[in-house]
């Protein structure tokens, strides 16, 4: 069959991820600062899990959102990096439609799962500064648990519309990604379709769902600063804007890139491409590599447990040697 346009269409066997268009002198070079922000996130999200897990008395409601955004972060850095570094060294870039499908349906899970956790760990600040006396009451291990599972089931039901709006493409440009991993956006525009669709429910997604997640959040910040600075001592207001701070951070990390990498993607067309691929690149790896530093350096609780590791770790290896 030829459409108009005189290209054949074809169904995708596989891809070719191109790296970031513009920087292929420089790849190598690129990958040295991505390779250690990669393990720099590996180690900080695994080593946050293995304190919160295996430390009884981080076994509260703020901590276990730490555990699910650790875990999220972990799920996202290793969706994409390791193939963006195969793309720079190896020019490895090959990649099958369906794992090309699968790649993005777990990056947008990932994200949707992280704003569904920020928008948890705001609701526990508000009850923990607003109503202290029902905290325990409120936030129970089951309604903890509760919150989980609705974390994973609308990050998996808001992405599997988007996956399959994907798969019923019909593909007749190039078989070359200019991309470091699988973008719905990268994927659609190489369709010979009208991406209409693919656009507008990206948009509603943005909208509808991080946006409200992230109104919902400027809504208990509001509520919470407002009963902080009613606390009639000085000492009583630092203290709780410290146990937000971190949290703020990390909200921040998150939502500005996202909404700038959002919408630039679909209509900052005056953006060299580079750019927009840089960020987006920047914006796999940077959140999930910081979220834990913030959470290590600003939680005294966390902070001691992994002094109190290392501690343990040089103890051992100065007695083997």
């Amino acid at each position: 069959m030829m459409p108009a346009d005189n290209h054949t269409i074809f169904d995708p066997v596989t891809y070719i991820l191109t790296g970031i268009p513009g920087t292929e002198e420089s790849q190598v070079w690129i990958s040295i600062p991505f390779c250690l922000m990669y393990i720099v996130t590996l180690f900080g999200n695994s080593l946050l899990l293995f304190i919160i897990l295996t430390e009884r008395s981080l076994h509260e409601p703020m901590y276990l959102f730490v555990s699910m955004l650790a875990a999220a972060d972990l799920l996202l850095s290793t969706t994409t990096v390791p193939k963006m570094l195969a793309v720079f060294w190896f020019r490895a870039g090959e990649i099958s439609f369906a794992a090309c499908l699968t790649q993005m349906f777990f990056i947008n899970v990932s994200f949707m799962a992280e704003s569904a956790i920020l928008l948890a760990m705001a609701f526990d600040r508000y009850v923990a500064i607003c109503d202290p006396l029902r905290y325990t009451a409120v936030l129970t291990k089951s309604v903890i648990g509760k919150i989980g599972l609705a974390v994973v089931t609308r990050s998996f039901c808001t992405n599997f519309p988007l996956t399959f709006l994907v798969k019923q493409l019909k593909f007749c440009r190039t078989r070359l990604l200019p991309h470091t991993y699988c973008e719905h956006l990268a994927i659609a525009r190489l369709a010979c379709d009208d991406i209409t669709v693919n656009v507008w429910y990206g948009v509603a997604v943005a909208i509808l769902v991080i946006g409200l997640d992230a109104v919902l959040i400027a809504l208990s910040y509001g509520l919470i600063l407002r009963a902080v600075f009613q606390l009639p001592s000085k000492d009583a207001r630092l203290k709780a804007l410290r146990t937000c701070s971190s949290h703020l951070c990390v909200i921040l990390m998150f939502y500005i890139p996202s909404f700038f990498s959002s919408f630039a993607h679909r209509f900052g067309h005056i953006i060299p491409g580079y750019i927009l691929n840089l960020l987006a690149n920047l914006y796999v790896l940077i959140p999930p590599m910081l979220n834990p530093i913030v959470y290590g350096v600003t939680t005294k609780v966390i902070l001691k447990r992994v002094i109190n590791v290392f501690y343990r770790c040089c103890s051992r290896s100065s007695l083997l040697s």
